[in-house]
């Protein structure tokens, strides 16, 4: 019930002269008021239209009204009732409370004593609502494909609940792997577009040379391959939403035609000489610092401008508590079902390791783990040595956390490259929390050789690269194990 809809109030009371009394005395109050004489009206009354408030006269011809009122417990209505009873039968309305009723109001009854506790109970139910709008806003684990509870993430419901109603333009900023395509996909469902298409373009994805084409479509004989006339991602989300993702990789000559578009709302397909008005929400994303972008020249500024009217930070994976192992949880029941496997839950040192890891891929990564845990292993509860990384460094590094505080054992340090985030754990003795990618390599792929009884060409399909691959590491492997024995042979000849 909003500040502006009319509360609704149902009268159960048999006496239609005391009827009369009671509408006349609420009248002036803008209620919607339905009047019954009996408990099997009322309860089809409720059943079919719930009301905010109830009268309730305890003595009805056909039933008790305590019946009504259990009827109310039982089912949990989020109804409020106000009992009238006569001098005679307090002690039933006092067990009326006791039921849930909200209030009693003994006859004859005074019309401001009426008033007064039907305003206090319609802003009662007001309140109730608000909390209630509170508690879902506030307290969601789960906001449509995303998963999580934390502060961070709330935020970020909460400005996608903001934003979805507008057509104003979206702009998601976040690193690799923390969903920007899952809040696009987001604030589409929650606009009044959500019936319409929703039409993402890669635009880090797409040669330079087509990126045109694919935004605004061509038409027949317009280039080399152009066979028939082709519909761009513009014209096919017409009435609903095109995501533009990694927007910062876009050409900058490509740029210009992006910003008249976005100003002119009209599209010109390649080869065409016709203009095209279309009518789409525009939400982009980038794992880029859009103004370092500018800054550089590879980025126009009043491209930037017009785009950047909502802007949308997804927080990091490391930021965001204990939704890792949320995700986790739910990743693992997931993969386990689609890989017929028996896992059920993490071991606590298991769920340690994944809390403190810094996860410089985010929930990419976090899903690349699980699955490859699922993939490769058996049995129902997940253990440390489980962890396709190097959880004897990391187990290092989780006990030095707990003996020396987080400050002294990591600085993360955030640093650009290939456009993600890496986490340095820097520590006094490096070469005890790094090893060499080559033995990591070795160590892993060793592991899974095992895991599938020493089959080589079935490891090799799970780990997704060639069985020749594999075979030529192994072989590389040997020669080198059987040089180091040479050289340790000589020294051991020449010592002697």
């Amino acid at each position: 019930m909003t500040k502006t809809s009319k509360a609704e109030i149902l009268l159960v009371e048999d006496s239609k002269e005391l009827a009369v009394v009671y509408k006349a005395y609420l009248h002036k109050q803008s209620y919607g008021l339905t009047i019954v004489e009996n408990g099997k009206d009322a309860l089809k009354n409720i059943t079919e239209s719930l009301p905010q408030v109830i009268l309730l006269d305890l003595q009805l011809p056909d039933m008790s009204g305590m019946e009504i009122l259990e009827y109310i417990d039982k089912h949990h209505l989020p109804v409020l009732v106000i009992v009238i009873t006569g001098h005679g039968t307090v002690d039933t309305a006092v067990e009326a409370m006791r039921c849930g009723a909200f209030d009693f109001i003994t006859k004859p009854i005074n019309a401001e004593r009426l008033i007064v506790t039907v305003r206090n109970a319609i802003e009662r139910q007001r309140l109730n609502n608000v909390i209630d709008t509170i508690k879902e806003t506030f307290q969601r684990d789960h906001y449509h494909d995303f998963i999580g509870s934390s502060l961070s993430m709330q935020a970020t419901y909460q400005i996608i609940d903001s934003a979805a109603p507008s057509s104003a333009t979206v702009f998601i900023t976040g690193e690799s792997g923390t969903g920007k395509e899952l809040a696009a996909e987001a604030i589409h469902k929650q606009s009044a577009r959500k019936d319409k298409p929703f039409i993402a373009v890669n635009c880090a994805a797409i040669p330079k040379d087509l990126i045109e084409s694919e935004l605004f479509g061509h038409v027949k004989g317009a280039f080399t391959g152009a066979i028939s006339n082709r519909q761009g991602a513009a014209m096919l989300a017409n009435g609903g939403t095109l995501f533009l993702d990694e927007v910062c990789e876009m050409e900058f000559a490509m740029q210009s035609k992006l910003l008249r578009f976005l100003q002119t709302r009209t599209i010109q397909k390649v080869g065409s000489d016709r203009l095209e008005e279309v009518d789409v929400r525009i939400v982009c994303a980038t794992n880029r610092n859009p103004l370092e972008e500018i800054r550089e020249g590879r980025f126009r500024e009043d491209l930037y401008y017009r785009l950047h009217v909502v802007p949308l930070q997804l927080p990091p994976l490391r930021d965001r508590d204990s939704d890792v192992i949320q995700i986790a949880k739910k990743l693992l029941e997931n993969y386990s079902h689609e890989e017929g496997k028996q896992f059920t839950h993490f071991a606590p040192a298991t769920e340690e390791i994944l809390q403190k890891f810094s996860w410089p891929g985010n929930v990419r990564e976090l899903q690349n783990v699980i699955r490859n845990i699922v993939v490769l292993n058996t049995g129902g509860v997940v253990q440390p040595d489980m962890l396709p990384f190097d959880t004897e460094n990391l187990n290092k590094i989780i006990t030095a956390s707990s003996e020396t505080g987080p400050g002294n054992y990591v600085n993360r340090e955030r640093v650009e490259g290939n456009g993600e985030t890496v986490a340095l754990a820097q520590k006094t003795n490096l070469s005890e929390a790094i090893e060499p990618l080559s033995m990591v390599e070795k160590s892993y792929i060793e592991r899974a050789i095992a895991l599938c009884g020493n089959n080589i060409p079935k490891a090799a399909a799970l780990l997704d690269v060639s069985a020749s691959t594999l075979y030529r590491k192994r072989q590389a492997w040997d020669e080198d194990d059987g040089l180091q024995a040479a050289h340790l042979s000589c020294t051991e000849l020449n010592s002697k």
